[in-house]
């Protein structure tokens, strides 16, 4: 007699259609859609990606696989994290994944444009992170090799997490690769001198440390340090600050045009850093000139960077783990010349890491070609088509995030819409994001009292401004709970790890 297996447990087991509650669409673009949802056995939010004709282009899918491949194997408090991909229902036939990621509510770029008032507590809880981050990631040996603020995802409570490793490289002491860089500028503004129009190179773990650097001055002065309009100008910006290069260092650069015209170059002097970035901390621009410094070796580590007197007070080693090199069979997709079929495979072999029953099954050899999985994919389809064709969705204004790479999720108000006109209450549902706050200085009973008779005004303003009427916008998502608002100065390890 056949044991009847309860609906829930076996749907929860082959492919949990029944796990995730999608709430609305908060992101669309080439890759396909973003959904906001909800766990229901944890209540936690989550994005769920969905990601549509992954093979229509072999080297779309070569990405894919790697970045998802990537953050698996790099689990770290300061690097996104992927949750779980859904089981499909046919391993030979799938065109679609859904991707589960943990719910940020926006990127470091939006924080840098809309907060004018990050103190020198933030600037510095930021770069911790993100050294911290970078430390556990070269310490496998991989590069990220795009970093950018809108590659850095953001909470209200100050939370960072690096994501998008499309682009990135595990090394393995092999022959340089070829990388194709995209020419997007933002892409180009945060890259290392030494890679200038090179397509070819052996990377190091400094070219990441000067994307670093770029972007800890755009957190100072609240725009870029080196936005090129191409790589001549981008050159041109850099030696303005940096002074010529000297014949050592040019000699470092791939490109042979890129070579000649920084030798050609009429000599600049070396402009002092506290000229172009007055009344900022003597400390923190130290420590800047040494992540922009135009020789790579010049730069530190992402370990040597965290040792900086900088962060005293505020670094432990205790939380700045490292990790072991990963294995060069992992990537041995890198080396090879794909068919669709085989990077089909191969992609439904990673998805099984997220499906361990599934796994063990793969692992024995248990046949799973010739049969259809009761899949929550199908479900899922259905409820992304439904959010897609809600009526009204034409005339609603686009979406911030646009890109084709994993992973860019997270929920991002639509600017100044009045949640009351021209909506359903029924058919759009809000998501609520939860932002604790980090842990303030102390202060004196003086202070307090003034900031207390301050927020009182404040409230009673705001509530006679914004009576019977929510604020959805993604500047009053960074503003009322602020990121601003938070100080992540003396912030104990535990808010943060």
């Amino acid at each position: 007699m056949i044991q009847k297996m309860p609906c829930m447990d076996f749907f929860t087991e082959y492919g949990e259609s029944n796990l995730y509650e999608i709430q609305e669409v908060v992101g669309k673009g080439s890759y396909g859609t973003v959904a906001s949802a909800v766990d229901t056995h944890t209540g936690e939010k989550v994005a769920i990606k969905k990601i549509k004709d992954i093979f229509e282009h072999v080297s779309e899918a070569t990405r894919i696989l790697r970045e998802i491949k990537l953050l698996r194997l790099l689990p770290h408090p300061d690097i996104v994290k992927i949750k779980h991909i859904m089981l499909p229902p046919c391993r030979r036939e799938f065109k679609d994944i859904y991707v589960v990621f943990e719910l940020m509510e926006t990127d470091l770029h939006h924080v840098i444009n809309t907060n004018d008032d990050l103190t020198p507590g933030h600037h510095q809880f930021f770069l911790y992170q993100l050294l911290r981050a970078l430390k556990y990631i070269h310490s496998a040996n991989v590069f990220h090799r795009d970093l950018k603020p809108r590659n850095i995802l953001a909470n209200a409570d100050c939370k960072l997490k690096i994501c998008d490793f499309g682009l990135a490289r595990a090394s393995f002491g092999d022959a340089p690769s070829a990388v194709f860089w995209t020419d997007y500028v933002a892409t180009r503004w945060y890259r290392a001198p030494e890679l200038c129009g090179s397509f070819f190179s052996r990377y190091t773990p400094a070219i990441d440390i000067w994307s670093i650097g770029c972007i800890f001055a755009e957190m100072i002065t609240g725009k870029p340090l080196f936005p090129g309009k191409n790589v001549v100008d981008q050159l041109e910006l850099i030696t303005d600050l940096l002074g010529t290069p000297s014949a050592e260092a040019i000699s470092r650069i791939r490109n042979e045009k890129a070579r000649r015209y920084l030798s050609s170059m009429r000599k600049k002097p070396r402009l002092p850093f506290s000229h172009r970035f007055p009344n900022i901390d003597p400390k923190a621009l130290r420590l800047l000139e040494r992540l922009i410094a135009f020789d790579p070796k010049d730069r530190p580590s992402a370990e040597q960077a965290l040792a900086d007197p900088y962060f005293y007070g505020l670094a432990n080693i205790e939380d700045e783990p490292s990790t072991h090199h990963i294995s060069k069979f992992e990537f041995d997709f890198e080396r090879k010349t794909l068919t669709k079929h085989e990077i089909r495979e191969l992609i439904y072999r990673e998805i099984l890491e997220y499906h361990p029953q599934m796994l063990q099954e793969y692992l024995r050899g248990v046949d799973q070609i010739h049969f259809m999985y009761p899949s929550g994919v199908d479900q899922f389809k259905q409820q992304f088509f439904c959010l897609e064709g809600l009526p009204g969705n034409e005339h609603r204004p686009p979406m911030r995030r646009r890109y084709a790479s994993l992973p860019r999720e997270r929920v991002c108000g639509l600017i100044d819409e009045d949640p009351d006109k021209n909506s359903d209450s029924k058919s759009r549902r809000g998501v609520a994001i939860p932002r604790p706050r980090l842990q303030s200085p102390k202060k004196s009973s003086s202070d307090i009292k003034g900031q207390e008779s301050n927020s009182n005004k404040t409230a009673k303003a705001r509530q006679k401004d914004n009576s019977g009427k929510a604020c959805y916008s993604a500047r009053c998502l960074l503003r009322s709970d602020s990121i601003s608002a938070s100080r992540c100065v003396g912030v104990q390890g535990s808010d943060y790890v």
